[in-house]
């Protein structure tokens, strides 16, 4: 079947027909909805990821189902049903027949979403953070941003994540841009100071549009790193959000100074509690030639969010998601076209926001043809890094993976001030990649029952 047959078996369904049937008694048609969504699914794309939800999904009483609960009483209903639409159709199920197509028609990878910087301004200045050496230096165009979406959206990428800098900088041209591609999931990293009653308007207008809200803790963690005030601004932003019924999640990079905070009870129940819906958690990378190597987590911090994240998982009505830690659910590495590429605001398309070499400009290559460059099929071909996904990056688990990679595929520093030679960022990792091995191995064996 056909993307064309899949889209004419939605519109004969009526999907509008279908969400206000669910939200007419969300308790009892959930599970309904679920039978739906897989009688679209005729190839299979989210067969396995279905089966899982509906085993958590069959508890009332647990933490999932709350979550899931919570998206009808928390969340505009037509923002929900448009993110129901964008996110599940067309990012996950139509998007993944036609990727699937590209995949085996060009032998490369095709990303399920594109993350990119319209600008790397930014009204902070957080520490060891590469975007705050750059300054206003770089900017992607409008035009250059949509015609990124424009060419994802041919091999079947509906959602987009900015990053930068501050995106919301930008703000009124990511406005633009949802309201342009109306079938497109739009996510932000975004510090959220520059978040106000207005953007929030705008938000609740054109409905696909999320932001990933930057968090570093409490007042104390988040100020120390971002500046002082950044906290109150974070909290105001969510509070506006919260009351307009607007869904948001927290994006934070836990580091050897603040992982015990980070991976609390108290700061996840608290959160939940001011509305986030998703955690995404980053490890700090020494990205950057003046990047504070001291920031990296011990072998023992990781293993504790490693435990951490897992319970919540079980306790708590929040998704998360750990990037490194998480390696074990998705095989690895999901960078390189993988899941996701980066492209930043000089328009040089990375295979990681954290891999800062590039063989390919978006002004002189199609996504496509960057996708089939040397530096993305040395991550094709080499993926998985390693059989214990619990280390699944080249950089911070695999030393000299990742310098061997950008060695043969000829790639180049894009780090426009401060070119940074791999071997120098490979060597920052080393010591701290081989502590992580005997913890990440130990783990895997248990998990696994490895003799």
């Amino acid at each position: 079947m056909n993307d064309r047959n899949i889209v004419e078996n939605i519109k004969s369904y009526g999907l509008k027909k279908v969400l206000s049937y669910l939200d007419s008694d969300p308790d009892n048609n959930i599970p309904k909805i679920l039978d739906w969504v897989e009688r679209f699914d005729k190839n299979g794309i989210v067969k396995g990821q279905l089966k899982g939800v509906k085993i958590v999904l069959a508890d009332k009483e647990s933490n999932w189902y709350k979550l899931v609960k919570s998206l009808y009483t928390d969340i505009d209903d037509d923002v929900r049903k448009t993110i129901f639409e964008n996110f599940i159709i067309n990012a996950t199920i139509l998007g993944g027949v036609r990727r699937r197509k590209v995949q085996e028609e060009h032998k490369c990878n095709v990303p399920w979403a594109i993350l990119m910087d319209p600008t790397s301004a930014c009204n902070l200045k957080c520490t060891g953070c590469w975007a705050a050496e750059y300054g206003n230096k770089m900017n992607m165009s409008t035009d250059t941003l949509d015609n990124i979406i424009v060419q994802g959206k041919e091999l079947g990428v509906y959602m987009y994540i900015y990053s930068g800098g501050e995106p919301l900088v930008r703000k009124n041209d990511i406005v633009k841009l949802c309201e342009k591609h109306k079938d497109c999931t739009f996510l932000a990293f975004t510090n959220a100071t520059l978040l106000d009653e207005d953007f929030a308007d705008d938000m609740l207008r054109v409905k696909n549009f999320i932001p990933a809200i930057s968090v570093e803790g409490f007042e104390d963690e988040t100020d120390s790193r971002r500046g002082k005030g950044t906290y109150a601004s974070v909290i105001k932003a969510m509070e506006i959000l919260k009351h307009k019924k607007l869904p948001f999640g927290i994006s934070c990079c836990y580091t050897s100074q603040n992982t015990h905070i980070v991976g609390s009870e108290e700061y996840f129940d608290d959160m939940i509690e001011k509305g986030a819906k998703f955690a995404w958690l980053f490890t700090y990378i020494p990205v950057g030639v003046n990047a504070v190597s001291d920031l990296m987590v011990t072998a023992e911090q990781r293993e504790y969010m490693y435990h951490q994240i897992r319970k919540f998982r079980n306790t708590k009505p929040i998704f998360t998601m750990d990037f490194w830690n998480d390696g074990e659910y998705v095989d690895g590495c999901i960078a390189g076209g993988r899941c996701y590429l980066h492209i930043n605001a000089n328009g040089d398309i990375e295979p990681c926001a954290f891999i800062h070499y590039s063989d390919s400009s978006i002004y002189e290559k199609t996504l496509l043809e960057a996708l089939k460059s040397p530096l993305f099929m040395q991550y094709h071909d080499n993926q998985p890094f390693n059989k214990n996904h619990l280390r699944p990056c080249p950089l911070l688990d695999n030393p000299g993976k990742l310098s061997e990679m950008v060695e043969k595929s000829g790639a180049i520093s894009t780090d426009l001030q401060n070119p940074e030679n791999v071997y120098d960022l490979s060597e920052k990792c080393v010591k701290v990649a081989e502590n992580w091995t005997l913890v990440a191995d130990r783990l895997w064996s248990c998990s696994h029952h490895i003799s």
